[in-house]
């Protein structure tokens, strides 16, 4: 029942977000602008497909999961040789969309504590404008360095996911003390400045510090919507609407595939997914460093 009520919610959004790209897109049919909209769409090398692929893979493994967006769409794109602060303005204003189709499934399934979402939104609303300000002036003139930055962090990442592969199950204990205020700060920042992080950090301490795993995960999901939300209108501040193409690819792939991410949960092998992903973004960091240095 409580799966059926997700995926709903998630079906809601699929089919509204349908109709409105066959109208326009039958609109423009017959405005006589199809050719020009194909060629627009293939500009810089077709990477709104790309990111429409990137956007499709990533929404199935956060959907199974229950993080990873970011790193894979972070990774994927400096991969690609796209600048750092774009790549995070791009990822936010995708993600702006999505985590907010998410936070509606857990609000109406009532997986979220207003608490907990209160102490964690406001520090990480605070840390997602300073990471936000950060990239865009060390991403502009500092990309070198902040490129092969990032690419270190989701190295580390890579790391951690490929390791939970191969954690045993944690047994019930007392719930440790977790100062949540320096948790969705540190969130918030990492997040905003590195175009992922939340989950694996917040997310996961959360789980680990023995939290109630379906409020950790809601609660954590609409706190991190809200520092989505306030990244990208940062970001778009600060450096205007930039790689539209990506954005769209990315909006697009990860809203179609949404709500069937939920009915793959249960049938998706987690470990080897861990493994698979854990590897990939390993590779594709480390070859990004490499790029970097030399």
């Amino acid at each position: 029942m409580i799966i059926s009520r997700k995926v709903q919610v998630r079906l809601n959004v699929f089919f509204i977000t349908a109709a409105v790209l066959s109208v326009t897109v039958f609109s423009i049919y017959q405005l006589g602008y199809l050719d020009e909209l194909f060629t627009v769409l293939a500009k810089d090398n077709y990477i709104f497909y790309w990111m429409l692929l990137v956007g499709v893979l990533a929404e199935i493994v956060a959907g199974s999961m229950g993080m990873g967006y970011g790193v894979i769409c972070t990774t994927t794109l400096l991969f690609l040789g796209i600048p750092p602060h774009a790549v995070s303005a791009s990822i936010h204003s995708a993600e702006s969309f999505t985590t907010a189709a998410g936070s509606l499934s857990h609000i109406r399934l009532k997986n979220v504590s207003k608490t907990l979402v209160k102490r964690l939104a406001v520090p990480a609303v605070i840390g997602a404008v300073i990471g936000a300000v950060s990239l865009t002036y060390l991403g502009e003139y500092y990309s070198k360095i902040t490129k092969t930055i990032i690419s270190f962090y989701t190295l580390y990442l890579g790391i951690q996911i490929l390791s939970n592969a191969f954690k045993n199950k944690q047994d019930k204990k007392l719930k440790k003390k977790t100062n949540l205020t320096r948790l969705g700060l540190a969130g918030g920042f990492i997040d905003s400045f590195a175009g992922g992080g939340w989950g694996p950090l917040v997310t996961g301490t959360l789980i680990k510090n023995s939290f109630t795993p379906r409020f950790a995960v809601g609660s954590s999901t609409v706190a991190k919507f809200i520092l989505t939300l306030t990244a990208a209108i940062t970001f778009i501040l600060t450096l205007g609407i930039q790689h539209w193409n990506i954005i769209f690819g990315l909006l697009i792939g990860g809203i179609f595939t949404a709500p069937f991410s939920a009915m793959l949960t249960a049938k998706l092998p987690v470990k080897s997914m861990f493994i698979v992903i854990g590897l990939l973004v390993i590779i594709m960091s480390s070859i990004t460093i490499y790029k970097s240095v030399f």
